[in-house]
């Protein structure tokens, strides 16, 4: 999925997501297997975690498949003074690159990959890609962590729709359908924005009862969960030597309850 106007809401949309976890289970993570100087973010999308950690003082390199997402994390980076510096000085990057053939000039010591990125790679072809690709691109003793949604969530999600936000500026409409056999569910979004927010016009318009005008633009995203045990095998089967499964930002192991599994595996 290569994300269009949606990058440019995306941070509207997604203020609530716990980036503060995600940030917070990659330290802990680095403090058990070692603290990395440089990391890889693959699907950084519009950058708010590659730049939490770049103000840590990690050599940060955002990867996206989108180049409107890219260009949002630039910009603001560009309008930070402190990142500004890290941009000029190469410490902090992003990179127009597919996470299932990535690439970096050397080896680094971590690479990261969270927000469920990986549950957009449908096939599982393109899964084992990424693991190689990752195995190939780290450092001896580096590490891989990633975070996916358990099977079950997806299940949820089908049978908790549809979603509905209204925040005045931006509302939405989500709807999901569920292809059990594939483990496969197809998310529907219908998003208006205000003439005053930040995506471009010449999208379909509309006009609520208070005479405010509206961009209406639609949106489909497709995500495949995959065996928790299949995952574990594949990361093996591409080179690492430690495999670990977690549940829910914790280190536990995950149950019937799991919603979000998290990986580590060390090269």
């Amino acid at each position: 999925m290569s994300y269009g106007k949606f990058a440019y809401v995306y941070d509207e949309l997604m203020q609530d997501m716990p980036y503060s976890k995600w940030q917070r289970f990659a330290l802990e993570a680095w403090q058990k297997y070692g603290n990395p100087r440089s990391v890889v973010e693959l699907g950084c999308g519009t950058g708010t975690l590659t730049l939490m950690l770049a103000q840590q003082g990690y050599h940060m390199t955002g990867m996206d498949l989108s180049e409107d997402m890219l260009a949002v994390a630039q910009n603001k980076a560009e309008e930070q003074p402190p990142l500004q510096g890290l941009l000029r000085s190469g410490s902090l990057r992003f990179v127009h690159q597919d996470m299932t053939q990535w690439e970096a000039p050397e080896p680094v010591d971590s690479v990261i990959s969270f927000c469920d990125c990986l549950n957009y790679l449908t096939e599982p072809e393109q899964i084992e890609a990424v693991f190689r690709a990752t195995y190939d691109g780290l450092k001896p003793g580096g590490t891989f962590l990633f975070d996916v949604h358990h099977p079950d969530t997806l299940r949820r999600y089908e049978e908790e729709q549809p979603f509905v936000l209204d925040e005045g500026g931006i509302s939405y409409i989500w709807t999901c359908g569920m292809d059990e056999e594939r483990m496969e569910i197809e998310h529907h979004l219908r998003i208006f924005v205000s003439r005053s927010g930040q995506i471009e016009p010449n999208q379909a318009r509309t006009s609520s009862a208070a005479g405010q005008v509206y961009d209406r633009f639609d949106e489909i995203h497709v995500e495949r969960a995959y065996d928790p045990e299949w995952l574990s095998h594949m990361l093996r089967k591409a080179g690492f030597s430690q495999v670990e499964c977690l549940a829910d930002f914790e280190w536990e192991a995950p149950d019937e309850e799991s919603q979000r599994l998290f990986y580590v595996a060390v090269k």
